[in-house]
């Protein structure tokens, strides 16, 4: 009996021993940098205010999860890879800093916002994954940009970009890097569309 007990009782710490050495994978978070960028000069929105609408998706439902695919039906997500926020949100966070620092604009606004803006910027993600076909690995972004005249109603233009970056190494480091290299891109090409 005594040797019972004593036998439970050395499993039950053999037991605890082992689910407390056992560590949790690593979650490693990425980001998007907010580019440099150049001070507009004298423009025609310079007394003028923008609101940037929530970017919406029209593909796969944009979260936290990073996005991989190695052929058009063949998907999936990193598992112990993720963004420091929802990519929706990281994009917005992205554009208003953009907008902001060119100084295109009088003020910058988010959606939540209660001020009148005098345009409204929206965007549409059709593509903001890891493609990794074979040895080839890139970082594919496509988002149409729709600018519209908040005064009239009406749309004043709308652009599609589309950017595939080549990353250095095929997980999720490699595709933050290359995605990063891409928001510089569309920044600079961004305001110039605007402009």
């Amino acid at each position: 009996m005594i040797r019972n007990k004593l036998q439970t009782v050395v499993f039950i710490m053999m037991v605890t021993g082992f689910i407390g050495c056992t560590k949790a994978p690593v979650l490693n978070r990425y980001s998007l940098n907010v580019p440099q960028v150049q001070t507009g000069a004298t423009n025609s929105y310079k007394d003028k205010s923008i609101k940037v609408s929530f970017p919406q998706s029209i593909k796969e439902p944009m979260s936290e999860k990073m996005q991989f695919s190695y052929a058009a039906n063949d998907r999936g997500t990193y598992q112990n890879s993720q963004w420091s926020n929802d990519m929706n949100r990281l994009l917005q966070g992205v554009l208003i800093e953009v907008l902001d620092r060119s100084r295109l604009f009088k003020v910058v606004l988010s959606d939540m916002s209660t001020l009148q803006e005098n345009y409204r910027l929206e965007s549409t993600v059709f593509d903001f994954e890891h493609q990794v076909r074979g040895k080839d690995s890139y970082a594919v972004v496509s988002i149409q940009f729709t600018l519209i005249n908040a005064d009239t109603g009406r749309l004043a233009k709308s652009k599609r970009f589309s950017y595939q970056e080549r990353t250095l190494t095929t997980d999720a480091k490699g595709y933050a890097a290359a995605t990063n290299r891409i928001m510089i891109k569309l920044s600079d090409d961004l305001l110039k569309w605007i402009k």
